[in-house]
């Protein structure tokens, strides 16, 4: 009897553990994440390099639907591919925007790719001076390769304190080198400013790596107000051929010298160690607006989801409240398991779920969620992290993700979200805003190059709205990400409130589509601050346009100048797990059970006698069930609703008496 009932039990666990693995259906296609681009190491003058296949966009009449100008020029198509992104730049107090680029092209002929300029408008973009060299390469011992080259350079505005005039500002920057000091082609970083208001003022600054710290390629750049910069690298030892990653992030501090009027710097090793050393897949940081709270982000997987563990990227976050002085230990961002958001667990419907995994199908928290590859940081006004991030489900293979198209809703099995915090990043206070569906991840430009969605954010300076910008490509063109247009969304983390497309739908909008640009806003970048007149919120961009057949030939720059939003485009009820409660002469109660199935039940407590009416809305603001209004009796009235068709997610039900309503969240399991 004891050995049968060790069999039962044996069994029962068996059957447990498969009920809590869900099985992944074959065949399905995956990306992971890719290496840095080594192209573009040209010793003085441009490569030459094959052509390289460029997809043929259709014949297309384009439209004044936004302003778009040239601005600068570069020897090739590498100085902004790649994780950093950094190099559009805004100021709003000083209404200045500059562009930073690697130097060549048509505006530099035979200028060497080694070295960095800018544009800058100091009119909001309106008109600008170009091709503003700031950093020259010149350690080449006499020969023609470079070791102080720069690469992927990134950058921001940097403002004296008390500072009015764009002209006293400070175009400030720091890039990866080809020092060779970290293998065969990394190892330095060099940084410097130059002077906006005469071209002539410049700094040079160069480091190799030292024993213990290799520098890599720098992802992530910001300026915190009255504290300088700071850049965020991957301690990546290379000197065997292939990528040890050492257990921790650089951080790079460049502190502003009054006397020498240049930034001296710090190097700062954040410890982050990692399942099986594995490296993580992007690194960014950003401050609050004070410049006092802070915040780093790294996609990576540190063991502590166990549902992730060994398989999946999530975001980690390191917090500093002292102005970068001191950080906290890792804090884990959960998407999947027990502990993940809600809002990226249900943004699969149940139909795509039956698509991906045998029977019997995966309840939402069992489904292995992961991040792509990039993200991007800001923070609000409140001192809180808002993460724009692809998120998809984990490939058959660990760190992969699933990049095929569902059949059933025609979009890929991936949405980008802003996670939303609102208790400084801590476990618990995070909820998610679903802004669109892509129907292409990763573009293949040849020569070795691709890029993925490249998704971004930028905040006003208030810190009270966010605005996320990503690539997608239009499968009637390009079945991968290869012939983009930019598609952007806003938030009002305040209001919970989401931008709608041009029809009122709750879509992003699609901000190149009927320019010069569309099918072609190649490599977009977004500043990290908007423009804000009255209440239009103007966001830069720059995307880059091929001069020859691949992106080892020459560049055109081009600045988008007046694609906006107003507060009147912020119309769609967002999803946040603790939405504001109207002022209402009536209670209503959570819905009970939470998660619900079948029945959803809550009690409503009237003062008086009352005409209630009630709604079911999705996680986009679209109403999915209307009960029309019926009169209750004053005191507690018990309210069961049908949620038995509606697909598992995260819902809100709002109830009205006609003059106030209240809303409260449900999920559907």
């Amino acid at each position: 009897m004891k050995k049968l009932t060790l069999l039962f039990a044996i069994m029962a666990t068996g059957l447990m553990l498969c009920a809590q693995s869900p099985v992944l259906k074959s065949g399905f296609e995956t990306e992971k994440t890719k290496s840095f681009q080594l192209p573009g190491l040209e010793p003085v003058q441009q490569s030459v390099v094959q052509a390289s296949a460029v997809t043929e966009i259709p014949a297309y009449k384009a439209t004044d639907v936004v302003s778009i100008i040239d601005i600068g020029t570069s020897a090739n198509a590498y100085g902004v591919v790649n994780g950093g992104k950094s190099n559009l730049m805004v100021h709003p107090g000083l209404n200045t925007v500059a562009f930073l680029h690697r130097m060549g092209g048509e505006l530099d002929p035979g200028g060497y790719s080694g070295d960095l300029g800018y544009d800058v408008s100091t009119d909001g973009g309106m008109t600008w001076s170009l091709m503003i060299e700031l950093y020259t390469a010149k350690e080449n011992g006499g020969g023609t390769y470079y070791t102080d080259a720069a690469r992927y350079p990134q950058g921001g505005i940097y403002n004296p304190m008390g500072n009015t005039d764009p002209n006293e500002a400070y175009v400030a920057f720091c890039a990866a080198t080809t020092a060779e000091s970290n293998g065969t082609t990394w190892g330095g970083i060099c940084w410097g400013r130059g002077k906006i208001g005469d071209p002539t003022d410049t700094t040079y600054n160069f480091s190799n790596s030292f024993p213990g710290t290799f520098f890599y390629v720098p992802h992530g750049f910001t300026i915190s107000y009255g504290n300088g910069f700071w850049v965020t690298d991957a301690n990546i030892d290379w000197n065997s051929g292939a990528a040890v990653y050492q257990g921790n992030l650089i951080l790079t501090h460049g502190i502003w010298n009054e006397e020498e009027l240049d930034f001296d710097v710090e190097f700062i090793e954040i410890d982050n160690p990692t399942v099986d050393n594995a490296p993580p897949a992007d690194y960014k940081i950003e401050f609050s607006p004070d410049g006092q709270t802070g915040y780093i982000v790294a996609l990576a997987d540190i063991g502590e989801v166990p549902i992730s563990n060994g398989q999946s990227y999530y975001p980690v976050l390191f917090r500093t409240t002292d102005g970068g002085l001191t950080w906290s230990n890792p804090i884990p961002v959960p998407l999947a398991g027990e502990d993940g958001i809600a809002a990226v667990q249900g943004f699969l419907s149940q139909a795509e779920i039956a698509e991906l995994f045998e029977a019997p199908l995966p309840e939402p928290e069992q489904i292995p969620f992961t991040t792509a590859f990039e993200c991007d940081l800001s923070v609000d006004k409140f001192g809180n992290p808002q993460i724009a991030v692809m998120i998809g489900v984990t490939g058959s293979t660990p760190y992969s993700i699933i990049s095929a198209k569902s059949e059933t809703s025609g979009y890929l099995f991936m949405a980008s979200f802003l996670l939303s915090s609102d208790n400084l990043g801590e476990e618990g206070s995070w909820s998610a805003y679903e802004l669109g569906r892509p129907l292409t991840f990763r573009g293949d430009f040849g020569d070795d190059l691709t890029e993925d969605q490249r998704i971004q954010i930028a905040r006003n300076a208030e810190g009270t709205k966010m605005f996320v910008g990503w690539l997608d490509t239009d499968t009637s063109v390009s079945s991968e990400n290869n012939a983009p247009d930019i598609r952007v969304r806003g938030v009002d983390i305040v209001d919970h409130l989401l931008t709608a497309d041009a029809l009122g739908n709750p879509l992003p909008v699609n901000v190149t589509y009927g320019s010069e640009a569309t099918f072609q806003a190649y490599f977009f970048c977004m500043a990290n601050e908007v423009f804000e007149v009255n209440d239009s919120y103007t966001i830069p961009f720059v995307y880059q346009q091929f001069v020859g057949q691949g992106p080892g030939e020459p560049v055109q720059y081009k600045y988008v100048q007046d694609f906006m939003f107003t507060d009147a485009d912020f119309i769609i009820v967002g999803i946040e797990d603790h939405l504001p409660v109207a002022k209402s002469s009536f209670e209503v109660s959570g819905c009970m059970p939470n998660p619900a199935a079948a029945e959803a039940g809550f009690t409503i407590t009237l003062p008086q006698q009352a005409s209630i009416s009630m709604a079911i809305i999705n996680i986009t603001g679209q109403t999915v069930k209307s009960i029309p209004a019926r009169v209750l009796h004053a005191g507690s009235n018990s309210i069961a609703l049908d949620v038995s068709d509606l697909n598992s997610g995260t819902y809100f039900f709002t109830v009205s008496d006609g003059a106030n309503s209240i809303t409260k969240k449900m999920v559907i399991k």
